[in-house]
């Protein structure tokens, strides 16, 4: 009894004493399907092409150390995934509509492919855009605009849902609805674009639908009405997914700016030209009190000083207007570039300043970054820099209290065996294990698992292979492995004997 209490002391381990490296931090990458800017790099290659360049990306994703990324599903109404509601993507064949041949599923691909990298997968859905180009876009018969265009209105070259109609928000909800019964995904995440960006001298056409359905707006609150739309379908969204399964999280990835301090106090010190609030119609704030969403990432894609949009500002009051919400900060990796007008960007630094101050900053949880093509640029030793300052080791993405948690069981039959010159480390899942931490550990010292330094490997597989050399013999250093659940709840530690 006594060796068993000594053993779960151990693997219960200490707080981390490496306060620079957390154990626990978001580090996601969008990969954008947009207009083909992250995958496929084209449209009409052939499926080996496309899941070659899909597994390039995910190896990149873990090479830099990340533990998220986030994939572009649904950028204009269509689908990187077989649906019986919205046809397939123009931008995987090059025609709306047409599936792959020979036929595969992206999404659930995607979804194994991460699985036995250990890394999680989020789906990233636009909530109201139908055609990215009406002048140009490839439209199949059986899109929602063709069957319901009553549905819809243009505005400067794109087509939108109308916020106002019940039937636009029924149709969104009825597609994450989908997904979350049918795919093992870890959250379901949404863009900025609520109500489209404004175009000077246009105005959105929704009149009609605001008489239609005025909900007790007057006719002098219509931009009240547009903010009860969004947040409508925010709560629709919400409790859609929380029905089917609680465990999947719900995140928003906002403009950088809820609102301007000059139009209300409770904003930030910023002169954005376009906000959240009052813009988009996106209620950011109201959503993170409500509990209608899980996470925020504001997409704070500028430098640490800008005169008009100051990072540092900008995620200081996300951090104190956050909650209880999780908040990640949205990163632009593409302004990396030695010919920006900003000198801050001529540098890849700028991206571990402003790690570091979310660091330092309570309540910011970690980074996304746009986007994933720019991990295979490497843009000025972006990768050199990171491994060597920010992402020295491999973090677990953080617990998502929002959601129903799963705990996790440890793992079982730990063995460890060298043959020659190879150890090979192999064991059995426990009860809700959906991927693996090895931890490494100096003969004689206890098993701290709170530290990120001593993380050997995050894997998906249930097996390890590495080679014998004097950071890694089995003489000097011993080995343990814990299971990590699907809401990312970590279970004890076996050691492998």
């Amino acid at each position: 009894m006594k060796k068993y209490i000594l053993l779960l002391l151990l693997c219960l381990g200490f707080k981390a004493q490496a306060k620079d490296y957390p154990k626990r931090e978001m580090r996601a990458v969008w990969i954008a399907s947009v207009a083909n800017i992250d995958w496929p790099s084209k449209s009409g290659l052939s499926v080996e092409m496309q899941k070659d360049e899909m597994i390039e990306l995910l190896d990149l994703a873990k090479a830099y150390k990340m533990n998220t990324v986030v994939f572009q599903i649904r950028p204009a109404s269509d689908a990187f995934y077989p649906s019986a509601l919205e046809p397939w993507s123009q931008w995987l064949i090059g025609e709306q509509g047409q599936a792959p041949e020979p036929f595969y599923d992206p999404l659930q691909f995607t979804i194994e492919e991460c699985k036995m990298r250990g890394l999680d997968i989020q789906v990233w859905l636009n909530p109201y855009r139908a055609v990215f180009d009406t002048a140009r876009s490839s439209i199949s018969e059986n899109h929602p605009t063709r069957l319901h265009p009553e549905w819809f209105v243009s505005y400067g070259k794109k087509s939108y849902f109308n916020p106002g109609l019940p039937e636009t928000r029924n149709h969104v909800a009825s597609v994450v609805a989908d997904i979350v019964r049918r795919y093992a995904v870890d959250g379901i995440h949404f863009d900025d674009y609520f109500y489209p960006y404004r175009i000077a001298g246009k105005d959105f056409q929704d009149q009609e639908a605001f008489e239609m359905y005025p909900r007790g707006f007057e006719p002098g609150d219509k931009e009240d009405w547009r903010r009860d739309n969004v947040d409508l379908i925010i709560k629709q969204l919400h409790d859609t997914i929380e029905k089917i399964n609680p465990h999947i999280e719900f995140g928003i990835s906002p403009f950088g700016v809820w609102r301007n301090q000059s139009k209300d106090p409770r904003g930030s010190a910023t002169s954005a030209g376009q906000t959240n609030y009052d813009d988009l119609y996106a209620d950011v704030l109201k959503w993170d009190k409500e509990g209608w969403i899980d996470y925020v990432t504001p997409q704070i894609y500028w430098h640490i000083g800008k005169e008009v949009a100051d990072y540092a500002i900008i995620a200081d009051w996300w951090s104190k207007n956050a909650f209880g919400c999780r908040l990640y900060t949205g990163q632009g990796l593409y302004r990396i570039d030695k010919k920006s007008k900003d000198k801050a960007w001529h540098s890849s630094k700028e991206i571990i300043r402003q790690i570091k101050l979310n660091r330092s900053i309570p309540n910011i949880d970690g980074s996304m970054f746009f986007s994933a093509k720019y991990l295979k640029r490497n843009p000025l030793n972006l990768k050199e820099k990171m491994a060597k300052h920010m992402y020295r080791y491999e973090a677990l993405p953080p617990v998502n209290m929002r959601v129903e948690q799963i705990p996790a069981q440890a793992p079982k039959n730990a063995r460890i065996e060298v043959v020659g010159n190879t150890i090979n480390l192999n064991w059995e899942s426990g009860e809700n294990n959906d991927y693996f931490v090895i931890y490494k550990f100096k003969k004689g010292k206890p098993a701290n698992t709170e530290s990120s330094e001593n993380i050997v490997r995050i894997t998906g597989a249930n097996s390890v292979n590495g080679t014998v050399n004097k950071f890694t013999d089995p003489d000097r250093y011993y080995y343990v492995v814990t299971g990590i659940s699907k809401t990312n709840m970590e279970s004890t530690c076996i050691f492998f004997k």
